[in-house]
């Protein structure tokens, strides 16, 4: 699978997965970039053991956590949010509709950024319908640790939304 067919197919999950790691617009879309750099230049490493979805979002997400590690070491000055919605797409829905859910997709988006790094990780990867058993592989954790981390992360996410 070359390059080009990789991000047709998965690129709005790769910005997805930048979106659950930096709120900022411009940071965001840097991250998002260094992903999809990083998955083009790991691709030809790709030997098949599991699904090029499973290899990308390995990929992303330890992208995504050294992009964290250096913010966390050098933090940026600016901390404005980002309203824009986490998943694109076009929908017939109407436009109150749409707002609505544009906003819980943020409050959603939110409350998992807040989440520690391996809840974050296994939480995002959940989301996008990978088993237990795939985000252990793009983690490096047992079978029986994500789903620790994935139920404690849904009831800390619960939470918190009902909070709000």
């Amino acid at each position: 699978m070359d390059f080009e067919q990789v991000f047709s197919q998965y690129g709005a999950i790769l910005a997805r997965v930048a979106a659950s790691y930096e709120a900022r617009p411009a940071l965001r879309d840097e991250l998002t970039q260094d992903i999809c750099l990083a998955v083009w230049q790991s691709l030809q490493r790709y030997q098949g053991k599991s699904s090029i979805k499973t290899y990308i979002l390995k990929v992303a997400h330890n992208r995504a956590v050294t992009h964290v590690a250096r913010q966390v070491r050098h933090p940026a000055s600016d901390s404005y949010e980002d309203n824009q919605s986490w998943a694109c797409g076009h929908t017939e829905a109407s436009p109150v509709t749409q707002l609505e859910n544009a906003q819980i997709r943020q409050q959603l988006l939110d409350v998992i950024r807040q989440l520690p790094i391996q809840s974050r990780q296994a939480m995002t990867l959940s989301l996008e319908g990978l088993s237990y058993e795939e985000i252990a592989e793009v983690c490096g954790l047992t079978t029986s640790h994500v789903g620790v981390l994935i139920n404690r992360a849904k009831v800390t996410i619960k939470r918190k939304l009902k909070n709000e």
